[in-house]
């Protein structure tokens, strides 16, 4: 409950509830918290078996904490119907990002040159050399009533 508590901060808060309730009632005000907190939980563990008494037996499994968006994304991510750690494992990055630099800068990979000679590829260099597009002449450019 308290996890982000250091040290410094709970002698503070202890200093300062004393000065505040005083060493005779700081006891009374103790058990009054801990046993206001003790009824809360109580409501809210009463309040979850409603809800799953409510909700039926195909509800079985349902877990409250599942209801924060990153539990429910973690949780489903981590489910192995869906074969992401075999995309997850068979995905090398440092190999794609090699392949892309090599045919940025005009260069065949160990990779690429096996398959672009079997592709029939005459060069087998990607041209990626930005041209720029001439229209025809009879292509006019398209008109637009609401821009005049």
């Amino acid at each position: 409950m308290f996890n982000d508590i250091g040290a410094l901060e709970l002698v503070t808060l202890v200093v300062l509830a004393v000065l505040v309730f005083g060493p005779d009632k700081l006891p009374k005000v103790i058990q009054d918290v801990s046993r206001t907190i003790r009824k809360i939980r109580e409501f809210s563990d009463s309040a979850k078996q409603d809800i799953r008494q409510e909700l039926g037996p195909e509800f079985k499994d349902f877990e409250f904490e599942d209801l924060n968006p990153k539990t429910f994304i973690r949780k489903q991510l981590d489910n192995d119907e869906l074969g992401l750690k075999e995309i997850r494992n068979g995905f090398d990055l440092k190999k794609e990002m090699a392949e892309v630099t090599d045919a940025v800068h005009g260069r065949e990979s160990e990779s690429s040159s096996g398959t672009s000679s079997s592709s029939g590829s005459t060069c087998g260099r990607i041209d990626m050399s930005k041209k720029p597009e001439t229209p025809a002449r009879d292509d006019r450019p398209p008109f637009d009533a609401d821009a005049t």
